[in-house]
């Protein structure tokens, strides 16, 4: 019987807390956060859960709370991914989080590069794991990946496409944290080409692409993510050596971003305006709605009226097997934004990203992966990988694969 730990009881927090609370294997649930009520919210919903406040900024902090759990699920935003590793350390507790960890000084590549070397030897040290960037994107992927390269001998390229094409009459900018999509809109995408990582520019690169279901072409673009990073620092460790890797993005949510960049809004440069002086960035977060995360505001979406509710994951991997040309596609597929609220009450993006994160810290709770240190989901091996798509059908998250060879 395993303690966890929810370190942030927002949307992905919350969603993790519920499911755990139906496992056997979790004796308690410790609901964490810095806003008491928020945290006591959550915790009165749950059988095996109590409610403390924390400040995650102090490790003694987190280390008081969490004495005795064997899991920390770090749902907080990015700026305490160190604190909690260091308390999950300290504790000699397994860590999970779903987003990159950056460095003062550092670029995101060096940053990860450090977290693979540095800290996954100290967490190795300890005999205990850390898996970070366990979400749908990156998470999920990463492990769908890893399974479609597994098919090949060799492996020259990676693509990951994500079309996000939920409308609705209310605007909704972002069904996820604005301030982080805008952010990531703005930075300069990364790629893996020719087996090193390079910068390209915002909204670049743009190709027209057909998706299964919808009817017309679809605008996508370069997009600034975690996955060519991990993914091209573990190339040869367990990709098939493989020297291209994108990620893109597409949808009327990319469309508006495109539109403020371009007009510099999204900018993070002082300014001046009649004697004032002012962010760009902030004022367009200032202005941007959050995104929808309470019933209510969900229902009254959905009852207002969608313009469009569709969407594609796709990821298509080439390479070789025995000298010949090989193409593995596979599309994720997971309940909309409609059926996600009639089954849980939560968005279509809260929940393939909350149910993917789950899977990740059940892995955890059943003992299902043996390695330690800090990895990436694509890390992950055979057993591991196979725990996890069993626990992705019992949850309606489904794959098709396509797989294209010569055979002359």
């Amino acid at each position: 019987m395993k303690r966890v730990m929810i370190l942030g009881t927002g949307a992905q927090g919350s969603a993790i807390a519920k499911l755990l609370d139906k496992e056997p294997g979790v004796a308690e649930i410790i609901c964490a956060d810095y806003d008491k009520k928020a945290a006591e919210a959550l915790g009165n919903t749950l059988s095996k859960a109590k409610a403390v406040q924390v400040n995650a900024k102090n490790v003694d902090d987190i280390v008081r709370a969490g004495e005795g759990v064997d899991i920390i699920v770090n749902g907080l935003p990015i700026v305490f991914n160190l604190t909690v590793m260091e308390a999950a350390l300290h504790l000699k507790a397994n860590y999970q989080d779903l987003c990159m960890t950056e460095l003062p000084g550092k670029s995101s590549v060096e940053a990860t590069e450090h977290m693979f070397t540095e800290q996954h030897k100290r967490f190795q040290d300890a005999g205990i794991l850390a898996i970070t960037n366990t979400g749908s994107a990156p998470g999920l992927v990463n492990v769908v990946v890893r399974e479609a390269v597994e098919k090949m001998d060799s492996c020259v390229s990676i693509e990951m496409n994500v079309y996000e094409g939920v409308w609705s009459k209310k605007f909704v900018p972002f069904w996820w944290s604005p301030d982080v999509a805008f952010e990531d809109m703005s930075l300069p995408p990364i790629r893996f080409q020719d087996g090193r990582h390079i910068t390209t520019e915002p909204f670049s690169n743009p190709v027209l692409m057909r998706f299964p279901g919808v009817d017309r072409d679809i605008r996508m673009v370069d997009h600034n993510h975690e996955e060519p990073i991990t993914l091209g620092l573990n190339a040869k460790r367990c990709l098939k050596g493989v020297r291209n890797i994108v990620f893109r993005y597409g949808g009327p949510h990319i469309e508006l971003s495109e539109a403020l960049y371009k007009m510099g809004f999204l900018s993070q440069e002082e300014r001046e305006f009649q004697g004032m002086k002012y962010r760009p960035f902030d004022l367009v977060i200032h202005h941007a709605p959050p995104a929808p995360k309470y019933k209510e505001e969900i229902q009254e979406i959905i009852d207002g009226g969608l313009i469009t509710e569709e969407g594609a994951f796709q990821v298509v991997v080439n390479g070789m097997k025995d000298g010949k040309p090989m193409t593995v596609t596979v599309y994720v597929n997971s309940p909309g934004l409609v059926e996600s609220f009639r089954r849980s009450g939560i968005s279509h993006e809260a929940y393939l990203t909350g149910q993917s994160a789950f899977i990740f810290t059940k892995m955890m709770v059943v003992d299902a992966v043996t390695q330690t240190g800090l990895i990436s989901p694509e890390v992950l091996d055979a057993e591991a990988r196979k725990f996890f798509f069993d626990e992705c059908a019992k949850l309606d998250i489904t794959f098709d694969e396509i797989v294209e060879h010569r055979i002359n």
